[in-house]
This record gives structure tokens, sequence and C-alpha cells, in this order.
């Protein structure tokens, strides 16, 4: 059985608790009685937070929404008012209106921006292969976050036009703020949205507002992973080479301290908040780099650790012995009960543990949220 957790800040209802308050431990969320009854359970694929709304993907295709659904990034929402004026929407988790789509349409994957939603679909019933694998976007992205021409706002699920290119699928999408990167099966990277530091390569923009192929330098490697900070993008070779090329802004050291091939190797996950890097290796190490203002870098003491969420300004890391720690900025309660009136700077706090019976399948992390997944056993 599935029982899905979240804390943190919860100002427009993104943690689906069934109320818009802050909580600093976690709690259950209100997921639809459709998926918490059916047997066997779907299992949960993807947690995707942006800046006031939260996607839910199940390996079933089923895509949830719950948070602030007038920027239109949860897509076409029934009301009883007029469409600029949306009744605000009961605070859990519910489906995605996804009926504009081809019928038998499955998502695949999702990314949040801070007020909108890109999805990856594939439709294997369908004859045109063209159809096989498309991207939709919808909410609002003034800086050509949508992906489409002339388009800044949509409640409906639009398809950017002609992407991926012929003959390639999409096998990674990341985002943050105000831009996405999705990494194709040829091991093109390519992105749009804000590019105004770079972090879209060159040349600079303040929008790009159709998909374009990212240049990795002379060098040039396949990228495997993509993980997007709030003004640079991290781009990720296969995990034996650690090949890594960071673009964008160094405000914070993320490009000129970024560590060297050797260390990267053997990578297992990596992730990025707004101004820093993580990669978690094979051995459970964890290596960080960039914005540690909050103490949101990586610490000693963790011990082993075999998967990582990486927030905002906040981190969660699972370690091998099976306790969640999180530690950062956590003024909002996502790093649990603040024990230090001056922030929790270097503090680490355990949030859950896996206990007889149930096991953390899956850790979250947006902004200022925290996510757990546990599956008991039945």
């Amino acid at each position: 059985m599935l029982l899905l957790q979240a804390l943190g800040s919860n100002g427009s209802g993104q943690l689906g608790l069934g109320h818009k308050e802050d909580v600093s431990t976690p709690q259950p969320v209100l997921l639809p009685p459709s998926l918490t009854t059916t047997t066997p359970q779907p299992k949960l694929q993807r947690i995707a937070a942006g800046g006031n709304h939260t996607l839910l993907l199940f390996q079933s295709g089923d895509l949830l929404w719950s948070g602030d659904a007038t920027t239109g990034a949860c897509g076409p929402v029934t009301t009883t008012t007029p469409p600029d004026k949306p009744d605000p929407p009961t605070p859990h988790f519910r489906p995605v209106d996804l009926t504009s789509l081809l019928e038998g349409t499955k998502v695949l994957d999702v990314t949040a921006t801070w007020t909108a939603t890109i999805i990856v679909t594939t439709n294997p019933s369908s004859p045109n292969p063209d159809l096989g694998n498309r991207v939709y976007t919808f909410g609002t992205g003034l800086k050509g976050e949508l992906g489409v021409q002339d388009t800044s706002h949509t409640f409906l699920p639009t398809p950017i036009p002609a992407f991926p290119p012929p003959n390639t699928h999409i096998t990674d999408l990341s985002s943050c703020m105000g831009h996405a990167v999705a990494v194709l099966s040829n091991g093109e990277a390519w992105g749009w949205g804000n590019g105004r530091k770079g972090q879209l390569g060159e040349p600079s923009a303040g929008a790009v507002s159709a998909p374009r192929r990212i240049e990795v330098g002379d060098a040039g490697f396949k990228v495997a992973k993509a993980v997007c900070g709030r003004e640079f993008t991290c781009l990720f070779g296969a995990p034996e080479t650690g090949e890594m090329v960071v673009l964008g802004s160094d405000k914070w050291g993320v490009r000129s301290q970024a560590p060297s091939p050797v260390e990267v190797a053997g990578w297992k996950e990596v992730g990025a908040g707004w101004g820093s890097v993580f990669v978690l290796r094979g051995d459970g190490r964890l290596l960080s780099w960039g914005r540690d203002d909050h103490g949101q870098l990586a610490r000693e003491g963790i011990g082993r650790v075999k998967d990582i969420a990486v927030g905002s300004e906040h981190t969660l890391a699972l370690t091998e012995a099976g306790e969640l720690m999180v530690w950062g900025w956590g003024e909002h309660g996502n790093c649990g009960p603040i024990r230090n009136r001056d922030g929790e700077k270097g503090e680490r706090n355990m949030i859950a543990s896996t206990a007889e019976g149930a096991d953390i399948t899956m850790i979250g992390a947006g902004c200022a949220t925290s996510w757990i997944a546990i599956e008991k056993q039945t």
C-alpha cells in the first residue's frame, strides 16, 4: 500500500493535504480513491514540483495535480465562475484533464517550471510513428517556458511542434524556475525558456520560445542526464566517463568549483538546487558544490547514501541505513521543525526512517517542499 507524505510550504495547497497551512512534520497526502483502492496499486514514478503546484506521475500513466490552478499549470479546471476567476480548488490531488489528447496517449514523464508543466507522452497504438513521442506544455511562460512560438499562457495541453526531432525520443527531462532541458536518445540536449545567462548555450537569449540544440563545447560528448538550476544547466555524460559541463551563471561557483571527471565518474544520481549541484556516486558518497548560504551543501557524517532529492535550497538524502536526512533552508517546515531561530544552517534533521513492513521507495523535493513515498506491506 502506498503512503505518500509531504511537508513544507503549502500556501496554495500544493502539498495536497486538504488545507493550505505549512507543516513541519510529514503529513499524509490525499489521493483519489480510484488509485488508493486499485489492486495492485500503481507505482509512483515521479514527483514534479513547481513554484506553487505539484504533479504526481504514476507508472500507469495517471497524472495528478494539486496547488495553484490559476496559472494553467494544472491543466483545464472546471469552474462555476468565469475562466479568468476560477474557484479555489480543494487542496487535494486530482487527475489532470488530458481529454484533449489523442485517445490512448500515455504520460511517460513530467517536470515543472515555476508556473508551467511539461509532459512527455507516447501513443503505442497510433499508426503514425510521429505521434509515438510528443511533448506537451501548459501553464504560464513569459520567457518561452512553454516551448511554443507566440504562446505564453494556456490551460490546454499544447504540443511543441516538430519536437523531438525525427528518429529520436526523449530519455531525460529537467527544468527549474524558467527553463527546461530534454535529453534525446542520440545524446543531444535541447532546451527552451530563459537563456539570459547562457544556461541554454550560446547565443544567450532572454527568451528561447522553441526547443534548440545545446552545444556542449569543443570536446563534445553524448549527454546522458541534465539538471537545471535557477540560472544554469549541468549536462552529464555516461557515468563511467565523468564527463560534465556547466552552462550559464557562475555566481555561486557552480562552474568554477565543479569537481574533476575523476570525482564525478561512477555517478548514480545527480540533482540541482537553485544555486548548487549534487552528485551521488555509486559508492554512496555525496559530492556537492555551489551556493551554501543556508547550509544546503552536503556535510560530513551523513553516511553512505542511496538516494537524493534536491529542492530549491534544501536537500534530502536517504541513507543505506534507512534514515531520511534533510538539511538547508527550511523556513516553511520543509526541513522539519526549526530548532534554531536563526535557521538550521549546518543542522540535519531525520524526518523519516524505514520500519518493519514499510520501505521508503521514493523521495522528492521542490520549492520549500519535501516528499516521502512509503510502501507498506499489506
